[in-house]
């Protein structure tokens, strides 16, 4: 009977290999529902680069003949982070896996530390994006308010560009907005989101997100960068990892205090490219200040048009205290303003 709980290392191959499994599978998703395209594998102690963007805009009216004048758009470095490892190791003790058997212990702990990596990386994103600074900053009046700013501001700063919304919210904000509505939220590497809705391409739900604030980007802003755990580290550490290296995970019995280690090693970073292509929208505090939805010069409201985008019609119609169906096809919306 005792035969049961005795394992090999030979056993504890698939449930590493299933570790990486979970690990990246989880990772992939997320990076497919935010729309991330680009991963670049880098040295450990490399330096990441995040920039700012500045504008000098020549005047677009020239004479015949006359030599056109140069506009320029510059990227700017504002900060550059290190990727570095992140160390994690949970230890089962000669009690517990009396107790619950070795196989259960281990995965019990290996569960653990898996959380932790996740915890890792969105960290490390939400630092930046929901409370980083360097970002545009805009305010309003409330929570439906914010998302129709933080849209119009995202329209304007990739204007000309095909992109995928991305909006990061405290899920307390997002469900006292829908009250009573129902929604159906789907789940990847430890977040909860939703696609397609109130005019994004995907609504994620932390927090990490202060409660007041939407966070929204790009798609194309944003970027991974990791260095693999294989290679070289191959030769000092039996890690197991999967053909792209994007975690390690290696088990160790210890013989000086009866007990069996588990030890995960990643250095992966979700970071912005440009952070002004970050908009943050603070509605915690209702002021006058929020910014205009395309004032005149006689601070009146300029009426959305037969073409103009549904975003921009929901901002009208919140401005103008219009109720509406976020919902609602662009063109219902449109004869509310009729």
């Amino acid at each position: 009977m005792a035969t049961e709980n005795i394992t090999v290392k030979d056993d504890l191959k698939p449930q590493s290999i299933d570790f990486t499994n979970q690990f990246n599978s989880g990772l992939t998703t997320l990076l497919k529902v935010l729309g991330v395209t680009r991963k670049q594998p880098m040295m450990v102690g490399s330096q990441i680069k995040i920039y700012k963007s500045e504008v000098n805009a020549a005047d677009g009216t020239v004479a015949e003949g006359e030599v056109i004048p140069l506009s320029k758009v510059t990227k700017k470095l504002d900060r550059t982070i290190d990727l570095d490892f992140k160390k994690h190791r949970k230890e089962i003790t000669a009690e517990a896996i009396q107790s619950s058997g070795f196989s259960a212990a281990v995965i019990d702990t290996d569960n653990e530390l898996l959380k932790m990596n996740q915890k890792d990386i969105k960290k490390d994103l939400f630092d930046i994006v929901a409370n980083g600074d360097g970002a545009t900053k805009v305010t309003a009046d409330n929570f439906q308010m914010a998302l129709a700013l933080s849209l119009a501001n995202l329209a304007i700063k990739f204007e000309d560009m095909d992109i995928q919304s991305v909006a990061f919210v405290n899920p307390i904000d997002f469900y006292s907005h829908l009250g009573k509505t129902q929604i159906q939220t789907q789940t990847a590497f430890g977040l909860q989101y939703i696609q397609n809705f109130l005019g994004f391409n995907t609504i994620i739900l932390s927090g990490s997100v202060p409660q007041g604030k939407v966070a929204t980007t790009a798609a194309l802003n944003l970027n991974v960068a990791y260095a693999p755990v294989n290679g070289k580290l191959s030769q000092a550490f039996d890690f197991t990892t999967d053909a792209t290296g994007l975690i390690g995970i290696m088990h160790t019995s210890k013989s000086d205090n009866v007990s069996y280690d588990t030890v995960t090693l990643s250095a992966t970073k979700i970071f912005p490219e440009v952070l002004d292509g970050i908009i943050q929208t603070d509605f915690s505090k209702s002021s006058g200040t929020s910014q205009e939805v395309k004032p005149t010069d006689n601070n009146e409201e300029v009426k959305p048009k037969a073409n103009s985008s549904k975003e921009d019609i929901m901002a009208y119609l919140t401005k103008k205290n219009i109720s509406f169906d976020e919902n609602a096809s662009r063109d219902d919306l449109f004869k509310l303003v009729e």
